[in-house]
C-alpha cells in the first residue's frame, strides 16, 4: 500500500519560542551556552522557526541570537522586536547571519492595550505597524507581524491592519491569544472570519500563539489551525509567561496520534521529544510535572492492577501511543558500582540523553561515586545526576569541598572551598542553622546583593539514602534565576543549587557588560 504524498497546504509550521517567550518565565533564565545547546537540538529535531531571543534587551541576548543564527543548519532564526526603529534594526542585525533569518515585530491591537499601554489611537497603531513592517522588509525578506492581545481586538480594525501589514510586506501574520482568554470554538471562528475577510490573506501565513491561563493553549492552537492558520508558536514543556505557552510536544503528538481529527502534518522528529524536554528542564531548572502529557514521568506509568493487566496483554488497552514514538525506551538494566561505561551510555540513550564526550566522562565518574554511596541507582538518580551535569557544565564558580558542623548547640558553622575562575578560595561562616551557614559562606566568598526567593528540598527517590534535590531561586536586578542540584547530602545539594543560580547571575552580568559600557 502506497502512502499518498503530503500536501503542502496541510503542513503546519512549528515555531518554537522556548528561548524567547519560554525564558521570560520567572526564574527560567538560561545561560548563553545553554541557549546554544537547546537551539542546536531544536534545529536537529526539525523545528521550522526558532525564535532565539529579544536582541534589543541586552548585549547577551543579541550575542545569543547572533550565534544561534550563525550555527543554524535548517531552521529559520527569528528575533523579536517591539514596534520601533531601533528594535527593528537591532533584530535584523542579529539574524542576518542565519541562512534564513526573520524579524518578528509585535504591537498591541486590543482597545484595552492601545488605550492603557500604548496611549495610541487605532490609526496610529496601524500607521506604526505599516512603517515598521516596511522598515524590516527593507532589511530582510522574512517578516512576521504580531497583534498582541488579538483575541480581544475588534474584528473590523484587525481586518484593516492585517490587510495593511501584508500589503507592506509581512510574510507571516500572528494572531495571539496573549492572555489565554479565548476558547477553541471561538478561536476557530475568529481565525476563519479574519482570513475570509482580509482580501490579501493568501499572501501570508497565519500563525497562532496561545497562552495557557485557562489550560486551553494546546486545544486553542489546534483550533486556530482548523480555522486556517498554518503556524503554531509553542515551547518545549509549555514553559512561558504566567501559566505558560502551548507545549510543543503536545501539539505535535496530537497531530500524530489523532491525524484523523487533525489532518495536518509537521516536520518534527518525535523520537527527540523526550531529549528536548530533559534538556530544557535541566537548563531552566524547571522540573517537568510527573503527570505532564507526553513527557511527564508518569505519562507511560501504570499502577492500577486493572491497567497493568491490560497493558501486559496489549499495550494499546491503555496507551494511545508507544513510548518509543517520543524517544522513550523501557529497560530493566540496573546500574551499580560494577557497571561499565558501555552500560551507562546505553542507559542514557534509553532515557533520551545525548552527551558530549567530556560531559559523558564526568557523568560516568559521578555515577560511580554515587553508586559507592547508594545501594540502588534508580533512573531518577541518573536523571538528576545528568541534569546537574548539563546545567553546571559552564559554571565559573564550583564547589570543591564543604564541611558543616550542626546540632542542637548553635550557632552552626560551615567551612567551604570554592573554585572561582580556576582560583581556590576558602571561607568559614556561622549561621542560624546549617543551611544558613552554608549560604553565608557563599556570600563571604562571592559578595553579592541577590535575595533568596525560593529554597525547596525533596527526595529524588525513596529510601533513607535517597538523593536530595534542592531548588534555589535568587532575585537580582529585577530578574529571577533558578537552579537545582542533587546529592545524597542535603547541604552539599543546597550549596550546589545556590551556586548554580549565582553562576547564572554572574554570567548574565558578564554578557551584558558591553551594552552597559556603550550606553
Amino acid at each position: 500500500m502506497t502512502t499518498a504524498p503530503k500536501s503542502e497546504k496541510d503542513r503546519v509550521i512549528v515555531f518554537d519560542t522556548t528561548l524567547r517567550d519560554g525564558e521570560q518565565c520567572p526564574g527560567a533564565t538560561m545561560t548563553f551556552e545553554e541557549k546554544i545547546e537547546i537551539a542546536e537540538m531544536l534545529d536537529d529535531m526539525g523545528v521550522d522557526v526558532i525564535e532565539a531571543g529579544f536582541p534589543i534587551t541586552s548585549e547577551g541576548d543579541f550575542q545569543a541570537v547572533s550565534e544561534i543564527a550563525r550555527r543554524s543548519k535548517n531552521s529559520v532564526i527569528a528575533g523579536l522586536s517591539r514596534a520601533n526603529p531601533k528594535d527593528i534594526d537591532r533584530c535584523a542585525e542579529a539574524v542576518k547571519f542565519a541562512r534564513r533569518g526573520r524579524v518578528h515585530t509585535v504591537i498591541a491591537t486590543s482597545p484595552l492595550h492601545m488605550r492603557v499601554k500604548l496611549n495610541m489611537t487605532p490609526e496610529q497603531v496601524l500607521d506604526l505597524s505599516v512603517a515598521n513592517v516596511t522598515r524590516a522588509r527593507n532589511q530582510i525578506d522574512d517578516v512576521e507581524w504580531s497583534a498582541e492581545d488579538a483575541t480581544r481586538s475588534e474584528m473590523d480594525f484587525l481586518c484593516r491592519i492585517v490587510e495593511a501589514v501584508i500589503k507592506a510586506g509581512a510574510t507571516t501574520v500572528n494572531i495571539p491569544d496573549t492572555v489565554g482568554y479565548t476558547t477553541p470554538e471561538e478561536y476557530t471562528r475568529f481565525m476563519r472570519t479574519l482570513i475570509e475577510r482580509v482580501p490579501n490573506s493568501d499572501k501570508a501565513v497565519f500563525s497562532v500563539h496561545c497562552h495557557n491561563d485557562l489550560g486551553m493553549a494546546v486545544a486553542n492552537s489546534l483550533a486556530g489551525i482548523a480555522g486556517g492558520a498554518r503556524q503554531i508558536e509553542c515551547t518545549v514543556n509549555g514553559i512561558g509567561e504566567r501559566a505558560g505557552n502551548a507545549a510543543l510536544e503536545e501539539v505535535v503528538m496530537a497531530m500524530n496520534v489523532r491525524n484523523d481529527v487533525f489532518p495536518w502534518w509537521n516536520r518534527i522528529d518525535t523520537t527527540m521529544l523526550t531529549r528536548a524536554s530533559k534538556l530544557v528542564s535541566a537548563a531552566t531548572s524547571f522540573p517537568v510535572q510527573y503527570n505532564k502529557a507526553i513527557v511527564g514521568r508518569n505519562a507511560f506509568a501504570h499502577e492500577s492492577g486493572i491497567h497493568q493487566d491490560g497493558v501486559l496483554k496489549d499495550a494499546s488497552t491503555y496507551e494511545i501511543m508507544r513510548p518509543e514514538m517520543i524517544g522513550l525506551k523501557k529497560s530493566s538494566l540496573v546500574l551499580g558500582k560494577h557497571s561499565g561505561r558501555h552500560a551507562f551510555v546505553h542507559k542514557l540513550e534509553e532515557m533520551g540523553y545525548k552527551l558530549g564526550a567530556n560531559q559523558l566522562e564526568d557523568a560516568f565518574v559521578r555515577m560511580k561515586a554515587l553508586a559507592d554511596r547508594k545501594k540502588d541507582i534508580y533512573d531518577e538518580d541518573i536523571e538528576a545526576l545528568v541534569d546537574q551535569e548539563i546545567a553546571a557544565a559552564h559554571d565559573r564558580i564550583k564547589l570543591t569541598s564543604l564541611t558543616v558542623i550542626a546540632g542542637t548547640h548553635g550557632p552552626q558553622r560551615a567551612t567551604m572551598k570554592l573554585d572561582i575562575d580556576g582560583k581556590i578560595k576558602i571561607e568559614e561562616a556561622e549561621g542560624n542553622g546549617p543551611v544558613d551557614a552554608v549560604f553565608n559562606c557563599i556570600k563571604a566568598l562571592v559578595p553579592h546583593e541577590a535575595k533568596l526567593e525560593l529554597y525547596q528540598v525533596h527526595a529524588v527517590t525513596e529510601g533513607t539514602d535517597a538523593q536530595a534535590e534542592v531548588s534555589v531561586r535568587l532575585a537580582h536586578e529585577g530578574r529571577s534565576m533558578t537552579s537545582k542540584a542533587s546529592d545524597p547530602d542535603t547541604l552539599v545539594a543546597s550549596a550546589k543549587a545556590y551556586l548554580g543560580a549565582l553562576n547564572k547571575i554572574v554570567m548574565k552580568h558578564q554578557r551584558d557588560e558591553p551594552a552597559q559600557a556603550a550606553s
